[in-house]
Order: C-alpha cells, then structure tokens, then sequence
C-alpha cells in the first residue's frame, strides 16, 4: 500500500528530525507488526535468578563501595510521566453529579465501580494524605469549609482544591513533582525522596552524588525550580554536593500512527499525526549521558526515610554484584587477548554459570579461534543486573528465558509482548515465580573505558503496536522497544532477588495510604 504522502509531510518529518526511510520502517511495523517474543520457561531461583548468601551479599557491597568512592555511579530516573492515571479515580468521581459524598460513592463501590471504590477509600483516608494541609490552605482560601467531610457531606469541594488548576492542580502534574511522604517540617515529592536515596547510594569520597532525571519539556523548568528551593537545605542535612541534570525525550523518537485502513494518520488540519514512541524512546538519553555505572529506577517506586535502609542497602548489593561481575568479564577477556591457556573455557564457564548464556556444543568440544570470537561476542556488551521480587499476586512483567530451547537468553518481558492466546506461552508466563520492579544496575563502558554504542543494542523488532485515539478517532501507536525490555534484551543480564520491601509504587492516589508510604506512628 502506497504510504500516500502529500505536500509539507517530508518538511514535518524533518522537523522532528527524522527521515523517510524512518517513517516508512514505521509504518511497516504498523501495517505487518512484529511476532510475539518466545518464552522458553519462567526464570526462577537457580534457573536464572540468583538468591545471594550473607557472605555474597558483604562482597558484593565492598565492590560497591570502591565503585561509589571512585565517583563511577550516577543515578537515572525517568520522571516525565504525568500524575493523571494517579488521580484518575478522583477525576471520574468530581465528573459525577453533585453532591458527590461518601456513602454515595461507597453505594457506586458495591454495585462494581471501581474508580468509586478507589474514590471512597481516598474519602475516608483523606486526613492521612501527605497534602492535606495543602488541600485546606487552598479551601481556605476559597472560604470553603476545611474539616474533612462526613460521610454524608459533599465531597466536591475537596476534588475541586486538588484537581483544579487554580487549586493544587496536581491531575496537571508531573508525577515527580506531587508529595508523596509526610514529614514534621513539610512533605516531600517524589522528586526530592530521590535526592535523598542518591545520598546513599552515588555519594562519591568527595561526597558529590549525581543524578539525572527525564522530563516532559512543559514541566522541565517546574523540576529545575522544585531543586532550586530544596537542594540547599537536603545538603546541609545529608553533608553531600548534588550533581542534577535533566534531559526531554528527543522529537527524533516520536512515532506517526495509522487509521482502521492502514493509512499515515492525520489531524484535522490533515498533518501527520506523531506520537512520543515510549520510555524505549530514552534509551538515546541513557547513551548520551555518558555515564559509566547507572542506576535506573521509576520515579514512583521510592520510600520514606524510616523504611529507607533496606532499599538502600540492596541497590548497594546490586550495584556491588555488578561491578564484580564486570570485573570478572574484562578479566576474562584480557586473558582471551592474551592467548592464556584455557581462557576460551573459562570464558564459556562464566557465560553459562553466571551469565545465562548457551554456548553451542560443538564450540565447546572444539573452541579455537572461533570459540575466542563467539565469547568475545558475548562478553563484549553492555552489562545489567535486574532486582527482581518474589510474586505474591497477579502474574506481570517479570524475568523469563525466552527465544528458542537451544538458544535461550534472559529477559525481561511485559505482558503486551506475549501472545497470550497460545496456551503454552499464557502457562509460562502465568507460572511467573518473579516481578520486575526496574531496578537496574548497568554497566556502559568497556573494559577500556569507551561507551558502548547503545543504539547497536536495541532489537528494532520488540516495538509495541497499542491501540489509541485521537480526536474521538481510533488508532494504532507505534511504540519504541521498551527501555528494560527491546532496547536492552541485546544486554548481559543477570537476574537477582531483592526482599518485596524495595517495591513500592505509587500508581493511584490511594498507594500513598498504604504503610510503606505513612509517616512511622501510623
């Protein structure tokens, strides 16, 4: 099917920095998507993921601290997501008819609305939110009664002062940016609960800790001002020097969409319609960066500080485990270089015993100069250790091997790249033993210090098609291969259990009552 371009699209896609031959790849993947990704069996406890012992887990953090000492790490936060799923409950309940009350909500909760069940938990939970002084400054201000409302009474006025835009507006927000913890000064953001776990675990000897954060254009100068209020008093207290960057999504990672006929979407003024393509997009930020070791962890997994030191101390432990097998790898390698006896054997029991690598058998019985590039192939490549939690509900994105039973590799897969209709694969995937909470900690340089090219490391093939719309019209989106999914399944990865105490998102409002996120006396 001819793509049917029309005047001004080539200057429009330029304009976001990309070219035909990108939009046309595109559109292809649109058209004739890519086949599910094969799971081969779930990862588990000694089939590819690692339980550490006391006396593993002490090695593992005294390679972290040479490794934090020597200023090599650097954390990443990807924090453009807006706070709108967050408060979505409460969206669709001030949406109802007035008044709109407790009991009435708890009436909608019974007969199966479950946006009405959240809303009504919000409602009797509202006193133990981290912004309820916030939300009476602004009823305050309005005239408007600041007692929280009894069962009967009118819920509006409270949704109002916290969705409105002339209120908090924080339906607005970004995620970062809503307060998530209560302290006896003031509240902290979500934003600033990452400053103070960096403190803990990038703080280098010169007590300099550097974090990067992505963020939408429209809220990147909120996130520079938020820093600029808080970064003074949180090193006075914490004794550390903050190192903030900030970086957007490059427009170059925007993808265009296609209608029900397969055709280039178009607006109503008829331009093509681009879309972001995904926090797979910031696999370009990452590259950028720079950075040596990175801690990758989602902006709203983060908790208070009285339930800080376990969170902290398990990303010690796998940014630790990281580095000590990055050593292994490089000295494994130097010995290949070298020609050292035996260093194509020990580089295949590293690849198997540690790495989660096959090695084809007959490499195995006969090595030799193939055997040297087929390791060095593997072991060249960025590397990634992943924390990952027992499951103790629902089965969802989590570690699997996956591709072929001859030639199966460790990844992290998601729902949507499953073909849940074939029962074979909906069994596996549903015998999940683990979940990925992203909690990363990668390795991006060589044994000789260069970057690797990250870009080289995405498999193009893992995009998501996901339905959407525009303007009332339906739509397929072409979304980049995920961050921790596509964009690194080309990775060394090594899976390890972390205690389920690490995971703790914030997804609806109503998380923030839970008591991994309410002040100690609660």
């Amino acid at each position: 099917m001819s793509s049917g371009w029309r005047p001004g699209d080539a200057e429009r896609i330029a304009a976001h920095g990309l070219d035909l031959a990108e939009v046309e790849r595109q559109l292809a993947l649109l058209r004739d998507p890519p086949p599910p990704i094969r799971l081969v069996r779930t990862a588990s406890r000694g089939d590819g993921v690692r339980v550490l012992t006391e006396h593993e887990r002490q090695a593992c953090l005294a390679a972290w601290r040479m490794t934090a000492s020597a200023g090599r790490w650097t954390s990443f936060v990807p924090a453009s997501g807006a706070a709108t799923r967050m408060f979505k409950s409460l969206l669709a309940a001030r949406a109802l008819a007035r008044p709109v009350t407790a009991d009435a909500l708890a009436e909608r909760a019974a007969g199966g609305d479950a946006d009405a069940k959240e809303a009504r938990a919000f409602a009797d939970g509202l006193d133990r939110l981290p912004f309820r002084r916030e939300i009476s400054r602004v009823l305050a201000a309005r005239g408007a009664p600041t007692a929280t409302p009894a069962p009967g009474e009118d819920l509006g006025p409270v949704l109002d002062a916290l969705l409105d835009d002339d209120g908090l507006g924080y339906a607005s927000l970004p995620k970062g940016l809503i307060p998530f913890h209560a302290y006896p000064d003031r509240p902290r953001t979500a934003f600033e609960e990452h400053l103070v776990e960096s403190a803990g675990i990038v703080r280098d000897a010169g007590s300099t800790a550097r974090l990067h954060f992505t963020v939408s254009p429209q809220h990147r100068k909120a996130f520079e001002e938020a820093l600029a209020r808080v970064q003074p008093a949180l090193e006075r207290d914490l004794g550390v020097r903050f190192q903030v960057g900030f970086s957007e999504q490059s427009p170059s990672s925007d993808t265009v969409a296609v209608d029900a006929d397969g055709a280039p979407f178009r607006d109503e003024q008829g331009r093509l319609l681009f879309r972001p393509g995904g926090h797979g997009s910031l696999i370009g930020n990452v590259a950028d960066l720079g950075a040596d070791l990175l801690y990758v962890k989602n902006i709203d997994n983060i908790v208070p500080d009285h339930r800080r030191a376990v969170c902290t101390e398990w990303k010690r432990i796998t940014g630790g485990l990281l580095t000590v097998i990055e050593r292994r790898i490089h000295s494994v390698l130097g010995d290949i270089d070298r020609g050292g006896p035996g260093a194509v054997q020990r580089a295949f029991h590293l690849l198997v015993t540690e790495l989660g690598q096959e090695v084809p058998r007959a490499l195995v019985e006969n090595p030799g100069e193939e055997g040297a590039r087929f390791a060095r192939s593997k072991l060249e490549r960025p590397l990634r250790v992943c924390g990952v939690v027992r499951a103790t509900g629902d089965p969802g994105g989590g570690p699997f091997w996956c591709g072929d039973e001859e030639v199966a590799s460790l990844q992290i897969v998601e729902t949507a790249q499953i073909d849940l209709q074939e029962r074979s694969q909906r069994a596996i995937f549903s015998a999940s033993t683990h979940f990925n909470p992203v909690d990363l900690a990668c390795s991006l340089h060589d044994r000789n210090g260069k970057p690797f090219d990250l870009r080289a490391h995405v498999d193009p093939a893992a995009a998501f098609v996901a339905e959407k719309s525009s303007g009332g019209r339906a739509l397929r989106a072409l979304e980049h291969p995920g961050l921790w999914n596509g964009a690194m399944s080309d990775w060394t990865t090594v899976f390890v259990e972390v205690p389920v105490e690490t995971f703790s998102p914030v997804k609806s409002v109503v998380d923030l009552l839970r008591p991994a996120h309410q002040p100690p006396s609660s």
